[in-house]
């Protein structure tokens, strides 16, 4: 019976990335539209804390926009940094009427949440006057197209258009963590191409104003540590939908976790955001932790048969995370695919246990309950 229930989850789980490689190849959907008659005005919209590593790539990627720099409005919020941060923003803002940053004051602090990105990206808002709110981390690198596409992919209903973000590799664990995004976000942008609720991408997103006026914004989010899922569900709330567009004109380049100490505490912070998700995700994700057990016990009893079963489940998941990555003009390593799930294994587990541990989440030098 337990073997018969095994064999069930290894199934659902190699019948899961088939069917993902179907809709990859013939339903997937384009949002990219072409561009109003008139360029709207956008605003860009940044929280930065301790990011004078990784701050001046994202703004020498924000001076190659191809934008209209009249249409374009930045605004910046240094969130009590420590280091030179908040001298680089001043020293670049300077340099255009069209850029502005604001310094979250200590008597700020929690003023309208509790989350300091949440908070800072509130405050922030009080001064966008775009009819689009972009959004994106300090230690990112964008696109120059990154205007453009995010604007031309706005049509009925929807209130939020999220782009695809991949990983700076420069090592074998940032080489996974790179997968490991592909994976996640793959399957984000099926599910929201089936029109199955999903979440935010706090790095790489658009907002339009009527659909973050609606839904209250971030001044009204309840206290959480995956502000992103958060501001989703309360723009899907009110109507809208989420449109994701994977494709070279919208991607951006985000940095890696530089040790497996700093990675799982990623993890415990978006492990908060995956509790408060309806069961019907949670027994999705779940199946995907189980298929490891599953397939462990498949083998002891047969191997033959459970090594077939554990590479025609790696060749399916690598032939839809391909399939993935070239929709969005990338090239990925096979090799590398066909290794992840020793990777996927480990830090699945080691994410659950370090969840359930008694301590604090940290997060940009910040201890949260």
């Amino acid at each position: 019976m337990i073997t018969w229930i095994a064999l069930g989850v290894i199934f659902l789980i190699l019948c899961q990335f088939v069917l993902a490689v179907i809709w990859v190849e013939f339903y997937w959907k384009n949002h990219s539209n072409s561009l109003p008659a008139s360029y709207p005005n956008v605003s860009v919209l940044v929280a930065a804390r301790n990011e004078e590593k990784d701050l001046p790539e994202l703004l020498s990627a924000f001076d190659r926009l191809e934008y209209p720099p009249e249409k374009l409005q930045f605004l910046f919020a240094d969130d009590q940094s420590s280091d030179s941060t908040a001298r680089i923003l001043e020293e670049w803002c300077a340099k255009a009427t069209n850029r502005s940053f604001v310094t979250i004051a200590e008597s700020d602090t929690g003023k309208y949440n509790e989350n300091g990105k949440a908070n800072a990206l509130a405050i922030l808002e009080e001064m966008a006057t775009g009819t689009y709110y972009f959004f994106t981390d300090a230690d990112c690198v964008v696109s120059t197209t990154w205007i453009q596409e995010g604007v031309r992919c706005f049509g009925e209903k929807v209130g939020i258009v999220l782009g695809i973000t991949h990983v700076k590799a420069s090592d074998l664990l940032a080489e996974f963590q790179k997968i490991d995004w592909w994976f996640t976000l793959g399957f984000v942008k099926v599910a929201t191409d089936l029109g199955i609720p999903t979440t935010g991408l706090g790095n790489n997103m658009v907002i339009s104003q009527e659909a973050y006026r609606k839904s209250g914004g971030f001044k009204n989010l309840p206290f959480c540590l995956t502000e992103d899922l958060e501001i989703s569900r309360a723009i899907q709330r009110e109507g809208f939908v989420i449109a994701h567009q994977v494709s070279k004109e919208m991607l951006a380049l985000t940095k890696s976790e530089t040790s497996y100490s700093n990675l799982l505490t990623q993890r415990k912070r978006w492990m908060s955001g995956v509790m408060t998700l309806p069961l019907y995700w949670k027994v999705v994700l779940a199946l995907q932790v189980i298929y490891f057990g599953a397939l462990f016990l498949v083998i002891y009893i047969n191997p033959l048969v459970g090594l077939g079963l554990a590479f025609s489940k790696v060749l399916a998941q690598s032939i839809f995370l391909a399939r993935v990555v070239r929709k969005a003009g990338e090239r990925i390593s096979w090799i590398k695919l066909l290794l992840f799930d020793f990777y996927n294994f480990n830090t699945t587990l080691l994410t659950i246990l370090y969840y359930f541990w008694p301590a604090k989440t940290k997060w940009k030098s910040r201890a949260y309950s």
